[in-house]
């Protein structure tokens, strides 16, 4: 562990300015909060810093690049390389920043930047509206959007990164700006199946369909009619 995490410097640091719970390795929470949904990938952050708001998540970022950290961005934690988390160094845990307001005149959903898949299309559901998101109801909605965004509906309304409109971002230098077509638009470019290698998107806009009726399920044939 890095001589700054061994001490309680940043844990002090962070602490007077985040809101949200920060978690050390001797903490009795610390195991549940550093579990990854790929059990085979088996990470010991030094600090696991729980985010609430936009403010929480600045912080946190200034403070892992003033002690010279490795930060990981943990939303859902459904990577399956395991790049929500790092050894020994801090992970920014939005799994408290999250909500989502759809406005149906607009048809325009905003989604905080720990959002779950399945929060997201139950917000939706109600006004008959969707956006093409993937198949798991706990992956997070920002590693599956940065990623470019596959499932189900993807053959009818494309990639979830084909239907987003708007990024809020949090930078390496802890500034925040709103990207979308007009505002920054070569990191809207970016962001869009980049990855997070950009800044932590704390608030996503997406454009919503009409969806009144999906079908959908597996088709199986007998090995007789493979052919």
């Amino acid at each position: 562990m890095t001589e700054v995490l061994s001490s309680t410097t940043l844990i002090e640091t962070l602490g007077a300015t985040c809101r949200g719970r920060l978690l050390s390795p001797d903490d009795a929470d610390y195991e549940a909060a550093r579990k990854l949904y790929n059990a085979m990938i088996d990470k010991r952050p030094g600090l696991i810093a729980g985010c609430v708001d936009v403010a929480d998540v600045i912080a946190a970022v200034n403070a892992g690049r003033e002690a010279g950290l490795d930060i990981a961005i943990r939303g859902g934690g459904h990577n399956g390389p395991g790049l929500g988390s790092v050894d020994d160094g801090l992970v920014i845990d939005l799994s408290e920043l999250r909500g989502v307001i759809v406005d149906p005149d607009q048809r325009v959903a905003h989604v905080l930047g720990g959002t779950l898949l399945g929060e997201v299309d139950h917000a939706m559901g109600g006004f008959g509206l969707a956006a093409p998101f993937g198949i798991i109801s706990t992956t997070g909605v920002g590693g599956l959007t940065l990623g470019g965004g596959v499932g189900n509906l993807t053959r009818t309304l494309g990639l979830s990164i084909d239907n987003l409109l708007e990024v809020d971002v949090v930078l390496a230098d802890g500034s925040f700006v709103t990207a979308n077509e007009t505002k920054h638009p070569d990191l809207f470019w970016a962001l869009r199946g980049g990855g997070g290698n950009f800044g932590v998107v704390t608030r996503f806009a997406f454009r919503l369909s009409p969806i009144p009726t999906v079908v959908a399920g597996p088709m199986l044939w007998t090995l007789d009619r493979g052919a």
